[in-house]
């Protein structure tokens, strides 16, 4: 997340620059780049945080003591009410919850760019962005891409809250001439910006709101039509979507901080959506055109296909055959992280390996409804670091393991992502549990899809034993069977 609590330009950002102001900005800097270095790794994470915390004040107290503040006691008591509620969704949010709290930050950067865009527009002079009777058509292009990339990202964020939270459905919404209508208002926005930098100051005004209105209403239209298979990877999009809004309106005031900050998380948003469109083999464009290249026939209907005959187990069937196994690989999903069963899995786990049984997790980098979210949990719940691996690293091993234990987890491990060319989630890298010789699959009933809407051939293979219950309840049994 990014502040915009710096409404006025570094000191000296239109004249004498400060080098002191300049010097602590380098040093909140640095300590960002230090904040993704250690989020880059579980093992990091917390380090991270801190950098991240720590650049962030650097940067905060920078503009508050350096800069002409109307009314200091106003921005503290903001500070103040901003900090609680901070702390209090901190404790209270539920893990689960995670992704479509992000979503929601990402609102709230993307909406702070528009009102500062706008506040710069409606008062040049408080900014120091007057240049004769107007503003300069160089500010007006920063002031216009800030304004519309944050739009984009304020309305984008909210459709892709409402996705994760449920309160709206997971599948893609496809509109009629969605291509044509989102290129044609894409370049109406570039066209309205540009006549906006050139219009006289009388002129400006019907311009700049419908930029803002077009970019409001083309962040709805390239998030509605993306599923949610691939909505992790809209979810880094977004974050990245925030830096750039950032990074413009940064240009705008002057302030070298919100131009870092905004250039680092943009790029590396950018960057992580990348690898993960590659790890999904998704093409990186059609997803950020918003479903690009989608079947407007295709996609699962979120009901299973076909009553077919499975075979159903019990906790004590389980526990008696993983005694019995040599090698035991874990897949997570969010079935897990809806029942809070890391803690369980790892006590589970941790029996196992008492009983020589090697154990590892296997990780999908889409597992879950946001980029990290099981190896957080894991994390959460203790499991060492080197146990856990990725897709890639780990997806060979399958034809030598006795046990694939999937908990929770549905469309990473669907084959019709390798056989259905009509499946949503065709071309997606999934594990091989299919080669594994036993499968456990652990889910509350038979009558549930994955987040993608389509059924899982995995249920009715003769090797897999479905273990229909709560994630955690069902693990916490398997470990009294153990014991």
């Amino acid at each position: 997340m990014l502040s915009f609590l710096a409404p006025a330009a570094d000191v000296g950002a239109h004249g004498p620059v400060n080098p002191w102001v300049a010097l602590a900005y380098l040093v909140a800097g640095v300590f960002f780049i230090l904040a993704l270095r250690g989020l880059s790794s579980p093992a990091t994470s917390r380090a991270g945080n801190r950098n991240g915390m720590i650049g962030m004040a650097i940067a905060v107290i920078t503009t508050l003591v350096t800069h002409d503040i109307a009314n200091i006691v106003e921005i503290g008591i903001a500070i103040f009410l901003g900090g609680i509620i901070g702390v209090t969704i901190a404790r209270k949010i539920a893990m689960t919850a995670m992704p479509e709290l992000v979503a929601g930050f990402h609102s709230l950067v993307g909406l702070a760019a528009v009102l500062v865009g706008w506040a710069a527009y409606l008062n040049p002079g408080a900014f120091g962005l007057l240049v004769g009777d107007g503003i300069s058509a160089v500010s007006k292009v920063e002031m216009g891409l800030g304004i519309a990339i944050g739009a984009i990202t304020f309305s984008g964020s909210v459709i892709a809250f409402a996705k994760l939270s449920g309160k709206m459905s997971g599948s893609p919404i496809l509109l009629p001439g969605r291509h044509v209508i989102n290129l044609g208002v894409l370049g109406a926005i570039i066209v309205l910006t540009a006549l906006f930098a050139l219009a006289g100051p009388a002129d400006t005004l019907p311009l700049i709101v419908a930029v803002t209105v077009l970019a409001f209403l083309i962040g709805f239209l390239l998030i509605i039509p993306i599923g949610g298979a691939d909505m992790p990877v809209v979810v880094s999009m977004l974050n990245s979507y925030s830096g750039w809004a950032a990074a413009a309106m940064g240009f705008t005031l002057g302030n070298t901080a919100m131009i870092i900050t905004g250039a680092l998380v943009g790029s590396s948003g950018a960057i992580l959506s990348y690898i993960m469109c590659r790890a999904m083999n998704r093409s990186f464009i059609s997803v950020i055109a918003g479903g690009f290249g989608a079947d407007d026939s295709g996609g699962g209907s979120g009901e299973p296909r076909e009553q077919r005959p499975y075979k159903q187990g019990s906790a004590a069937d389980a526990a008696y055959m993983l005694e019995q196994a040599e090698k035991v690989i874990i897949i997570p999903g969010y079935g897990m992280a809806v029942a809070q069963a890391q803690h369980a899995l790892r006590e589970m786990a941790d029996l196992l390996e008492e009983r020589g049984v090697e154990v590892k997790y296997a990780i999908h980098p889409v597992a879950g409804r946001m980029p990290g979210h099981m190896n957080v949990l894991l994390a959460e719940a203790s499991v060492e670091y080197d146990k856990v691996f990725e897709l890639e690293d780990i997806n060979s091993e399958f034809a030598q393991a006795d046990v694939a234990f999937i908990i929770g987890a549905n469309d990473v491990v669907n084959p019709a992502a390798k056989t259905d060319k009509s499946s949503p989630i065709y071309g997606m890298p999934v594990f091989d549990v299919d080669k594994a010789k036993q499968v456990f699959f652990i889910k509350r009933s038979m009558g549930g899809v994955g987040y993608a809407g389509v059924d899982n051939d995995v249920f009715y293979m003769d090797q897999t034993m479905m273990l229909l219950s709560d994630a955690k309840k069902m693990v916490e049994e398997i470990v009294k069977a153990l014991d």
